[in-house]
């Protein structure tokens, strides 16, 4: 029996993008060989995104649509798909083609050659500011330091799963979902796929500074516990810091005759700062342990075709 493809697409607010998008997406699948079924996930959309998608559903008997009833967050949507999703091997892809469809070619190929997980490896980014490239670099490698196991570094979303590895991500259920970080932590056979990052072909992204640093700490949080053994070594740095103080301290009134207690009021103001950085982490995890404990479902499907 042929070898089925499933391309996941999640799109919230691409109208400016979906034809364009569709029109690529839909060659480069055709031109791979197999048969395919292309599932666009309209998360919550407030534009024309889910008019022009039920509309390629009914042109198109390879994709399917579904829509959300608001919006749940770009790995939920991606969640959504690969539930939907009946191929021997499952694609994750944007629809504002910065992620070029014609790679998945090379992804296909890896796959063919054993790999359980192809993932996409982006060398160089256009379009995007220095800015942004920096704090890339830097939380990529936060991440990988954080994470108690190896992610790749550079590396979005843009991936082939094998079968296996997509059924038993259907199997993870949280809710603060981090999809690399949960790919890294299955353990299966993952070869790097390189290429260059292009710009969006169109509209804006939608993935703003907050989601980002949500989707940050979702890596951080959801994989690794070193922020709690950072808050016991900050704790006794700390005390270390509070003792060289004291005796700075007496030394500065005796010598200075500055009062001591402005040098207690600043300790006292530190140390409040790090009880509160403190808290805040431990509030990151109950807060994560909270989500899971009221077992809501990860997201309401409001209309389906195909």
């Amino acid at each position: 029996m042929e070898k089925l493809l499933s391309l996941v697409v999640p799109a919230f607010n691409e109208e400016e993008a979906m034809e364009q998008s569709f029109e690529r997406t839909y060659r480069a699948m055709s031109s791979i060989g197999y048969p395919f079924e292309i599932i666009y996930i309209d998360d919550g959309s407030r534009d024309r995104t889910w008019e022009i998608i039920s509309r390629l559903a009914r042109e198109h008997e390879e994709v399917k649509a579904l829509r959300f009833s608001r919006n749940f967050g770009h790995q939920l949507a991606v969640t959504a798909g690969m539930d939907e999703a009946k191929g021997d091997a499952v694609i994750i892809m944007d629809a504002d083609l910065q992620d070029p469809p014609e790679v998945i070619a090379d992804m296909v190929k890896a796959w063919e050659q054993g790999a359980d997980i192809a993932y996409g490896k982006r060398m160089h980014r256009k379009g995007e500011t220095a800015a942004k490239k920096f704090t890339a670099w830097c939380y990529y490698r936060l991440l990988n330091f954080m994470s108690a196991y190896p992610i790749p570094l550079d590396t979005g979303d843009f991936r082939l799963l094998d079968k296996a590895v997509a059924d038993e991500f259907k199997v993870l259920r949280e809710h603060n979902r981090f999809l690399r970080g949960m790919s890294a932590w299955l353990g299966y056979n993952a070869v790097p796929v390189e290429y260059v990052r292009e710009e969006r072909c169109a509209g804006k992204t939608k993935y703003t500074l907050k989601k980002m640093l949500r989707l940050a700490a979702d890596g951080i949080f959801g994989f690794s516990s070193k922020p709690l053994t950072l808050i016991g070594w900050t704790g006794m740095a700390v005390v270390c810091i509070a003792l060289l103080g004291l005796m700075a301290t007496i030394v500065c009134s005796a010598v200075t005759g500055v009062p001591g207690w402005l040098w207690a009021v600043c300790g006292l103001v530190l140390l409040d700062g790090v009880i509160l950085c403190a808290m805040g982490v431990q509030g990151a995890y109950t807060q994560r342990i909270y989500d899971e404990v009221k077992g809501r479902p990860l997201y309401i499907i409001k209309e389906k075709q195909n």
